[in-house]
């Protein structure tokens, strides 16, 4: 009899190490490398006698190191990868991006994915009400101000990709110059009034008002970067400029010049679109524009159960027709689209830096299953950008007809340094 292992995320097993490794492990571990021989990965059981699958040396090595992480893996490798590695249950070694990579390739259509695509389907037309929005922004966002310090850029608090107008720019850099881009989209001026949904920690809400003289609504349901928000507005004197709401975009009321939303509509849902359409629709003034900057897909396809589960419960990065829900409806007209995929890819590795640099710290706040988890988070998300299983739109809107829009892009690229 083995003994039970610590096991942070709940998967209880028993630890087999010591067990002799038998010919239904050795048929079964060949099962699960035959359903992924198109990938880089080798398979070794936990008796270390060697690979026990039949792909190339070269890629990844992944050892099972209890015949409970080699029955798991088998039945369901898309939940249960992320899982086990989390957990301590699977060592990896090797060109893990490289792997994740070939996984983001694959044929959605073949295989195990195929049986799932009608509940996918349910899935991701789901319309997530205002009490499961706040359980899922909860999971994500409320984990702790400190913990988001240490690996993004800390003056601006900025969780979204930033844009490098200049490959030599520094992740800090970058985020300026991602904000200054949406503002001259969105060709802000001073004393006008902009509608922000979802504003994360406040940064852009502050660099708004501060860089380009304009008045603040912004709505949050995380109730720690609300917090977090209001304070830093009262430290930069903001506070009569910005306001910082604790309250769902549904219930967003007003008139105004802008509606800018950046990183919120991954987390609303497709069966929600035309209702937050509906709310543009009124918060915008006859002459109002608007800018949405959301992670995206090329088409409709499942998060990650994994991903879904620990990291992002309820998240759906849409493609670009189904975004085209929220402006048709409500008689928008689109005037520019950008897609960013490359500069996310970028942010994350910087992102990802600075996770590694700050491990120790992040480990003494959680625990290691956290690390591992949020790790292997940030390099598949960096991976799925590079590969293209992700994309990053940027789109600009305004109503039908309205003619005083700008006649060139000219105004979005005066300095590409990021400067105004």
């Amino acid at each position: 009899m083995g003994t039970k292992r610590n096991d942070p995320l709940g998967i209880s097993s028993v630890d087999l190490r010591e067990s002799e490794v038998s010919a239904l492990d050795r048929r079964m571990v060949r099962v699960l490398a035959r359903s992924m021989r198109d990938l880089p990965v080798q398979f070794e059981l936990w008796d270390a006698n060697g690979a026990d699958s039949e792909q190339a040396s070269e890629g990844v090595r992944v050892r099972l190191l209890d015949r409970g992480s080699l029955y798991r893996l088998t039945l369901d490798p898309m939940l249960q990868f992320g899982e086990l590695y989390a957990g301590g249950r699977i060592d990896v070694e090797g060109d893990l991006p490289r792997l994740l990579a070939e996984v983001y390739r694959r044929d959605p259509k073949r295989g195990a994915l195929q049986s799932v695509r009608a509940a996918v389907t349910r899935v991701i037309r789901a319309a997530p009400d205002l009490a499961q929005a706040r359980r899922n922004i909860h999971h994500h966002y409320d984990i702790g101000n400190d913990f988001y310090r240490l690996w993004l850029d800390p003056d601006a608090l900025q969780y979204t990709c930033a844009y490098y107008a200049s490959p030599e720019m520094t992740l800090e850099q970058a985020q300026q110059a991602k904000m200054h881009h949406v503002c001259r989209k969105a060709w802000l001026s001073p004393g006008e009034s902009v509608v922000e949904t979802g504003f994360g920690w406040g940064g852009l809400a502050l660099f708004m008002a501060r860089e380009y003289g304009v008045r603040v609504r912004a709505f949050n349901i995380s109730a720690e970067q609300v917090a977090y928000a209001r304070d830093w507005a009262k430290r930069e004197s903001l506070n009569d400029r910005v306001e910082f709401i604790e309250d769902d975009y549904r219930n967003a009321t007003g008139a105004f010049d802008a509606f800018i939303s950046v990183g919120m509509l991954e987390h609303v849902g497709p069966g929600n679109y035309r209702e937050l359409g509906r709310v543009i629709d009124r918060c915008l003034k006859p002459d109002g524009r608007g800018l949405i900057h959301s992670i995206g897909r090329d088409r409709i396809l499942p998060t990650n159960p994994w991903i879904r589960k620990r990291i992002f419960p309820g998240a759906h990065p849409p493609t670009l027709r189904e975004v085209m829900d929220i402006v048709e409806p409500s008689g928008f007209s689109v005037l520019d689209v950008e897609n960013l995929r490359m500069h996310y890819a970028r942010t994350l590795q910087d992102w990802l830096t600075n996770f590694e640099s700050n491990r120790d710290a992040i480990g003494a706040m959680f625990d290691d299953a956290f690390v591992r988890a949020w790790r292997l988070y940030l390099i598949g998300s960096m991976t799925a950008f590079s590969s293209g299983g992700l994309q990053l739109f940027q789109m600009v809107f305004a109503r039908g007809g309205h003619n005083g829009i700008p006649w060139t892009r000219s105004h979005v690229y005066t300095d590409q340094r990021g400067s105004p």
